[in-house]
């Protein structure tokens, strides 16, 4: 792959690593939904980022498998319509699939902008299937989530890349 100028180039990611940032993801979210604000609409889902951060930068690794088995656990934790959140994290790694070639080559403020509609779509597929169930409306609040998570993408982006990238190398006779 050609990259860009002043980019740095990657180590491999670390399978445990991406295991450990999902799972860390999933407490976050739990202990989100348990803590102050309880099931509060307009907190960003931390799971939702990290699984479209690892959709776009590993998608042979982390999949529409892996969102739908993290969107059941989701929802048996919250005690939701099942396959709620499975639905929505599916659609969402299948968005950030179809889009992770062209995503890595901007800067990563532009991927913020680029990943919102993904976001916004995966919180619409979940209000809709949570409605159509006969659920309440959660306010308009909830438009804010989406917002936050795709503020939240360049901390995510600087958090999850740290361990990949390698340190300089003062040797001048080595191109990488």
């Amino acid at each position: 792959m050609i990259m860009r100028p002043g980019h740095q180039l990657l180590l491999p990611a670390n399978p445990f690593f991406i295991l450990a940032s999902l799972l860390a993801a999933l407490g976050l979210n739990m202990l989100q939904n348990m803590g102050l604000f309880g099931r509060a609409a307009w907190t960003p889902d931390f799971l939702a980022l990290v699984l479209a951060f690892w959709s776009i930068h590993q998608p042979l690794r982390v999949g529409i498998g892996v969102a739908f088995a993290f969107g059941v656990v989701i929802d048996v934790h919250q005690g939701a319509l099942l396959g709620q959140h499975a639905l929505a994290y599916t659609v969402l790694s299948f968005l950030a699939i179809a889009i992770h070639r062209r995503l890595l080559w901007f800067t990563v403020p532009s991927q913020a902008f680029q990943v919102f509609p993904l976001f916004a779509a995966s919180h619409a597929i979940e209000l809709i299937t949570r409605m159509m169930a006969g659920g309440t409306f959660p306010g308009f609040l909830m438009l804010l989530s989406p917002v936050l998570e795709a503020a939240l993408w360049p901390v995510v982006s600087v958090l999850l890349l740290a361990p990949q990238r390698r340190s300089p190398d003062p040797d001048a006779h080595r191109p990488l």
